[in-house]
Order: structure tokens, then sequence, then C-alpha cells
């Protein structure tokens, strides 16, 4: 998960904390490669999805939206929304103190912390794609797992404190918080849980262990199946089983996944990177990540410098 988090680039980017007083609804837009929180401090939201379920959030819990599909806030499930741009220039929010919606109450007030993560452009895996629409953390997963409900608990006193250094100290706990939000919520995403079943499978784990640090490596069907003493039938059909896709498949996307991350955080030549993600050349190289990504390395260089 590590490996494939840093490769992802998955970085907190912003967050705010609202005071909504009832009524209120507020769509979220969508947003492509981003994935969005939203922790309950004090309250009680609907945060409605765009199928019409809504998952309830009390005090104390929080909800992981991770493929940046619209959503809406509300204190009522069938509350019409108002546009989250309009709601935010009505209030006079200009990023700074909170976003206040109403005028209600202050003690029943609904006081969230709202978050927003990013990944690379063109960042992808099985793990990301295994996640549900909204993976709720209630307070039975906080007890259960103190390093989350010590992350959370941080979060709460540091959104308040308006010093030098508390909008950075939240953003990367809102990383933390990430992780271990996913380590949380595996018994209520069948797909993610398999996937984690391949990482402690003695074979099928090993075989991923060696793709991902023996990447340069020429890799066949036949030699990764040797590697995990399997037979190559057998371990197609177990590897395709956990992880959703042909060992060969897996590790040309991981590949070129590797790939881009070098082309954005290193000064490594494509010829380089070309043969430390295990193409014999950089024309191979090149041909295979503007089939995947629709441009060349060089032009996603430019594109991210």
């Amino acid at each position: 998960m590590s490996d494939v988090l840093d490769t992802v680039a998955l970085k907190g980017t912003l967050y705010f904390r609202t005071d909504f007083s009832p009524p209120f609804a507020i769509q979220v837009p969508a947003h492509g490669q981003a994935a969005r929180f939203h922790f309950v401090v004090q309250g009680r939201c609907h945060v409605v999805l765009p199928d019409g379920n809504a998952v309830v959030l009390n005090a104390g819990e929080l909800v992981l939206v991770p493929h940046g599909s619209a959503h809406v806030l509300a204190d009522a499930a069938d509350r019409p929304p108002v546009a989250l741009d309009q709601a935010l220039a009505h209030s006079g929010y200009t990023g700074e103190g909170a976003f206040v919606v109403g005028s209600g109450d202050p003690g029943a007030s609904t006081q969230m912390i709202c978050g927003h993560f990013t990944f690379a452009d063109g960042a992808d895996h099985p793990l990301l794609r295994a996640l549900p629409a909204a993976l709720q953390i209630t307070a039975a997963d906080r007890a259960a797992r103190p390093i989350l409900d010590d992350v959370l608990s941080l979060m709460a006193r540091r959104i308040a404190d308006d010093t030098q250094g508390a909008a950075a100290s939240v953003s990367r706990l809102s990383e933390v918080l990430y992780i271990e939000a996913l380590r949380a919520g595996i018994d209520r995403a069948p797909d993610l849980k398999r996937l984690l079943s391949a990482v402690h499978d003695p074979q099928i784990g090993k075989a991923l262990d060696v793709i991902h640090h023996r990447l340069d490596h020429d890799w066949t069907v036949d030699s990764l199946a040797a590697e995990v003493a399997m037979s190559r039938t057998r371990f197609s059909e177990r590897f395709s089983e956990l992880m959703g896709a042909g060992p060969m498949t897996y590790l040309t996307d991981w590949r070129l996944q590797r790939a881009l991350a070098l082309l954005s955080s290193s000064d490594a030549t494509v010829q380089q990177i070309a043969h430390r993600t295990g193409y014999n050349s950089a024309d191979a190289f090149s041909r295979a990540f503007r089939m995947k990504f629709g441009r060349s390395p060089q032009a996603h260089r430019q594109k991210v410098a």
C-alpha cells in the first residue's frame, strides 16, 4: 500500500472547516483524480451520493468519497441543494476561518473538517479502483483503531488553531487519515479486502513483491510462476482471481505508473527511466507510454514541470 500511494502521489491539498446551521444542503461537484473526506466534529450531516444513497454522519464520524464523485452535504437527505460555488460566494468565504452557512443556534450547528486529496495526473491502480463509492468511519471503528482515533482527535484540535502552520499540520494529518481509513474500512469493501488478501497470500504476495522491487527484470508469466513455485496455469488463475487482472497486465500497468512518477519526480532521462522500468529501449517505452496516457514521456514531463 505504501509503494502504491507513494507512486500515485497521494497528497492532501486543501481543507476547510464548516459551520452549517439548519436548513442546509450543498452540492459538492465532481472532481476527477481526487478524493474527499468529511469529518463531523459537532452535529450531524447527511452525505447523499449520486445513486441516491445517503451516509449519515454523527459527531466524531467521517466519510471518505474516494473517486471524486459529486455528492450533497445536508441536514436532511431530501433537501434541494445549492451549488457549492454559489454557497461559497453567498457566505463571503475567503479561505480563512470557517465556511459559515445560516445563522442558527451555534450549539446546534454542524461543524466539519472537509478535506481534498489529489493524485498524480494519470495515476491508477487496482487498489484505488477497488474502493467503494463511499467509506464511512464510525465511532466503533475509531474505538477499534487507536491510531485512527488519535489522528482524528488531533485534527479536531488543530482545526480550531489559527496559528502559523496549523493548515500544513492538518494537511499532513489528512494523508495519514486516508491510509488509516482504508485499513479500517477493509471489511466493508469486498474488492479492497480481496486485493489486500493478495498481498498476504504466500505466493501471490511474493509475486507482487518481486514485481514491485525488481521491476527492471525481464519477467514473463513463466518466470514469475517459477519464482513463487507455482505452475504457470495455476499462478495466472490465482493472480487474476485476487488482483482482477492477469500478471502481465498488472506488470505493464505498474511499470507505466512507476515511469509516470519518475518523470515527475526525478531528472532521469527517458532512456534511464525505460531501463529502470523494464523496457528494452526508449522507443518501446515511449510507444507504450503514449498508448496508455495519450502523450509522449517528454510531453508529460513538460506538462508537470
